[in-house]
């Protein structure tokens, strides 16, 4: 299985907010220039969240971007699924099939997803952001910052 590109960068977000409260704020463009990632397509996959509930955003001068939920109640699995959407794990429907229904295939496609997720669900945001993995964002946003103070003066 391979992720999309929207759940890819969704991930990378949540796992960018999750390790501190940071003042400054963090802002869409902190995280874009971070992880090389378009600002519109940051744009999008940040709204999203934000709908969800998942993430706070605040526009304006002083606005940013905030972990709305703790993070140790966001299970990996769960984010994943949403993100991805419902969709199948294969193109039925976009093929030539003569096989009607529920075919063999399909049904072990199902399973694997199923058996991801849950296997995904072991997981929790604070999990994956802990150790030397959270270290190393929090050492990217104090570069950051520097950079920016630097750009400033």
């Amino acid at each position: 299985m391979r992720l999309t590109r929207f759940s890819d960068i969704g991930l990378r977000v949540l796992m960018y907010l999750a390790r501190e409260q940071r003042s400054p704020a963090v802002t869409v463009a902190e995280v874009a220039c971070q992880f090389d990632i378009s600002h519109n397509h940051l744009v999008k996959v940040v709204g999203a969240m934000a709908k969800l509930g998942w993430i706070d955003a605040l526009r304006g001068r002083h606005g940013g971007i905030s972990l709305a939920v703790p993070a140790d109640r966001l299970r990996i699995g769960d984010v994943l699924q949403v993100l991805e959407g419902r969709g199948e794990a294969g193109d039925c429907q976009g093929l030539i099939c003569r096989q009607a229904g529920d075919c063999g295939l399909r049904q072990a496609l199902r399973g694997g997803m199923q058996a991801f997720y849950a296997a995904m669900n072991r997981h929790t945001l604070a999990d994956i952001v802990s150790g030397d993995t959270g270290e190393l964002i929090v050492g990217m946003h104090r570069k950051f910052l520097v950079r920016e103070l630097r750009e400033e003066s």
